[in-house]
This record gives structure tokens, C-alpha cells and sequence, in this order.
């Protein structure tokens, strides 16, 4: 008969922190080692387990706070602990932004090697409920005979078990455990691996993925849910041209407004939108404010989208063109430029990573450009860009290492100096680094 050795139980370790990582985590350091500790902060003395060892730094996850730090806060979602959405709400609002600008000037430092002359003030809007634009997982676990319904828990594919969030807008944060009772009621609810959310200024339209056809009964369930609710639901049977809403009738099209600019921009529930629109206004003031707009400017504006910024853009210069690589939503800017009455704005479909990049937006006129990249950055087409009579550039980032990287070629190749840069608070409580930078 074979016996198992009992290992003895793990102890945790005690560390006083030292700094915050990009990441959000405590930095301290055991006989010399680094070591990264979830949940902790600066100037804490907190006991920890260690989760993982590597060569050059070990993991571990805190147990303790034996010696808080001022900036310490509850945090106020219940589910915080185990939801993976979520990573600095143990921290003050306030000191999370000024991480996040210390996060964005060490990356242009250490990756561009460049600084800016001017910090700009950080942007910050609403704190919680301010996410518009989510993907939520679904799944029944049949062990438990309950149906998840959320975001993946810390460090893991699980889905978290949760009924509210605290970041989520209310139409949907607040209704978690409704939606989850709602789709455990229909037919196909072993068949349903995810929701993708989508806000407007009116209602919310859920993306239902269903591996499996609803029934007739499903359709009514659904529909006697949105005769009572803020929510309109969308099917998802196959691949993403497969989105039809319920009623299979013309859809009723999400929108946004930008009163400042008496702009409308309508959406479909898998355009890619600002996620925060309480602060996605003060973005487009910011943008339009750095490139000192006139009446005789030409503007470029690049990875343009559904025309967030070109359509207030065109409110205030001469003429601006939109390049953007999905023709879909190239042709979905078109018609907001319409409904808007803007006759001083075109748009252009163009694969703005591609070697030729360059060249094909090299025609358009323009004095002034604005770039608004994916996480992968720009830096194919600013390589290329004729920026010969550019007197300014703003970039928008959702990466602050792409950033620096290209902010360094715009400097050092390209001839541009970086006048200003800062941070926009557009994901609070996550670590999240969203920046703007201005080059002259």
C-alpha cells in the first residue's frame, strides 16, 4: 500500500512594499529578489504567498495588510476579490490616475527616449458605471446547476460567479442576476458561451452567442424581457455577419451624442466604441483643444473609425478625411457624416498597417493629423507620412509602450518634437493606460 508524503502546510511571507509595478502590483524585494505581490501598495507591510518562482523574480498574492498605506480604500465591489475585471480598486481613484501618468512618462523615457516638454492635467470623468462597451462570458456548470454569467476570475478561464458590477453601467451592472435567471429559462442555455454588451445613450443592446436555434419560446421570453427593460437583444447563431436583432425587423441603430459639437454618432452592437462616454466628450474637447483648430486647417485622421473625432473635427476646420482600415465602418462613418449635415468631411478605407500605408494617404491635403491607433500602434504609417507640411500631430493611445516606441521615431527620425503628453482615465480601477500626445 502506498502513502502520499503530507506536505506541511505553506507560511506566508512578510514584505514591505516598495513601489507599484505598470501592472498595478506591489514591487518588494526578499534576500534580494523581486518579488510582484497582487493587492499590495506602496509603503505596505503585508504577509503574502508566494504563487509562482522564476529566475528573476518570484509571484505572490496578499493575505495580510498588517500595516495599511493611506491610499488604501474598500473596495466597493463585493465580487473584487475573485472577478478578474478589475485590479486597482483597492486604490484611491485619484492615486490610481497618477500611477497611471508616472506608468506613461517611465515608458517614453525608457522606450522612445524622449519627455515631454509640457505634462498634461490627467482627464477624468465618472468612476463607476462608466463602462458602455463589455464582453461577458457564459457558461453552466452542471455540478452546481447554476448558470455564470461575467468577466473571467483573477489568473483564470473561469468565469466569475457574480450578479452585479460595480463598473459595468447600471442597465446591465445592476441587472447581472436577472440576465442570468432570464437565460437560464430558455431552451438552449447549456448552449450559450458568451454576451457581448453595448451601451447607447438610450438602451443596451445584448449579443446573445448561441451555439444552438432558440425556440419560438425562447424569442417570447426575450422579447417580454425588453417590453420591461432598457435592453434590446441581438442573436448571434454564427460568425459575426450572422447578428440579426430579435424581432428580425431593420434595427433600431445605438447612438452617442457630442452635444459641444451637436454631433450624433450611431453604432452597431459590435462597432468598435469609446468604452467610457462620460469621458469620451472630454477626449474629443482635448483633441480638438491640442491641434488649435481653424477654419483653414486640413485635418488627416487616421484609424478614424466611426468618425468619433473627425465628425466634431469638421465642425472646426476646413475639411477633414477619415482613413480607417474596416470598410464597414468606413461606410457606417459616411452615413453619421450625413445624418449630421457635415459636407466638409470624406472618408477612405485603407490598411494603415500595411508597407504602402504611406503612399496611399500621401494625396490627402492636410496641415494637421490626428492618429488614433489599436494596441499595436502606428507605426507602419508614421514611417512613411509625408509630414513635411504638418505644423501638428496628436496622437490618441491605448498603449503606452507603443506609444513611446513611435513617439522615439516621430522625435528622433521624423523631426517632431513631443511639446506635451498625459494620461486619460478611460478604464478606473484596472490598470488600463490610455494617454494622448501632442507633437509639433
Amino acid at each position: 500500500m502506498s502513502h502520499r508524503r503530507n506536505r506541511p502546510p505553506v507560511e506566508p511571507l512578510s514584505a514591505t512594499v516598495e513601489s507599484l509595478s505598470h501592472e498595478g502590483r506591489g514591487i518588494a524585494h526578499i534576500n534580494g529578489k523581486t518579488v510582484f505581490i497582487e493587492g499590495a501598495l506602496p509603503g505596505e507591510r503585508v504577509r503574502f504567498l508566494r504563487t509562482r518562482r522564476r529566475g528573476q523574480f518570484d509571484e505572490g498574492r496578499t493575505v495580510e495588510v498588517a500595516e495599511p498605506a493611506a491610499s488604501r480604500v474598500e473596495p466597493r465591489c463585493r465580487h473584487y476579490a475573485l472577478c478578474g475585471g478589475c485590479s486597482l480598486m483597492h486604490l484611491d481613484s485619484g492615486q490610481q490616475i497618477l500611477h497611471k501618468q508616472t506608468v506613461l512618462l517611465e515608458q517614453l523615457q525608457h522606450i522612445g527616449g524622449v519627455e515631454p516638454e509640457r505634462v498634461i492635467p490627467p482627464l477624468s470623468a465618472s468612476h463607476w458605471g462608466y463602462r458602455r462597451k463589455a464582453r461577458l462570458g457564459v457558461k453552466y456548470v452542471t455540478g452546481k446547476e447554476k448558470l455564470l454569467a461575467g468577466f473571467r476570475e483573477k489568473h483564470s478561464s473561469l468565469i466569475a460567479d457574480i450578479d452585479s458590477c460595480e463598473v459595468l453601467h447600471p442597465y446591465i451592472g445592476k441587472a447581472i442576476g436577472r440576465l442570468k435567471e432570464l437565460l437560464r429559462g430558455l431552451s438552449v442555455y447549456r448552449q450559450l458561451p458568451q454576451l457581448e454588451v453595448a451601451i447607447s445613450d438610450a438602451f443596451a443592446a445584448v449579443v446573445i452567442r448561441h451555439l444552438s436555434p432558440l425556440t419560438d419560446d425562447d424569442k417570447y421570453i426575450l422579447a417580454e424581457y425588453e417590453a420591461t427593460h432598457p435592453v434590446r437583444f441581438h442573436l448571434q447563431p454564427g460568425g459575426l455577419d450572422s447578428v440579426h436583432s430579435l424581432s428580425d425587423q431593420d434595427e433600431q441603430d445605438l447612438y452617442y451624442r457630442l452635444d459641444k459639437h451637436d454631433v450624433t454618432i450611431e453604432f452597431s452592437p459590435l462597432d468598435f466604441t469609446q468604452v467610457n462616454y462620460d469621458l469620451n466628450p472630454l477626449l474629443v474637447d482635448r483633441v480638438i483643444s491640442l491641434l488649435d483648430l481653424s477654419a483653414a486647417d486640413t485635418v488627416l485622421d487616421l484609424f478614424c473609425g466611426l468618425g468619433n473625432f473627425t465628425l466634431p473635427i469638421a465642425r472646426h476646420a476646413n475639411y477633414v478625411t477619415g482613413v480607417e482600415g474596416s470598410e464597414e465602418l468606413v461606410c457606417r462613418a459616411r452615413k453619421n457624416a450625413e445624418k449630421n449635415s457635415l459636407t466638409n468631411v470624406d472618408f477612405s478605407v485603407c490598411d494603415l498597417s500595411g508597407q504602402d500605408a504611406g503612399v496611399q494617404v500621401m494625396g490627402y491635403a492636410h496641415n494637421k493629423v490626428l492618429l488614433d491607433p489599436p494596441r499595436s500602434g502606428a507605426r507602419e504609417v508614421i514611417e512613411q507620412l509625408d509630414l513635411q507640411r504638418v505644423d501638428k500631430l496628436a496622437y490618441v493611445s491605448c498603449n503606452p509602450a507603443t506609444l513611446a516606441r513611435d513617439a522615439g521615431i516621430l522625435v528622433k527620425q521624423r523631426g517632431l518634437s513631443l511639446k506635451a503628453a498625459g494620461v486619460v482615465d478611460m478604464f478606473p480601477h484596472t490598470s488600463h493606460v490610455e494617454s494622448i500626445a501632442l507633437f509639433e
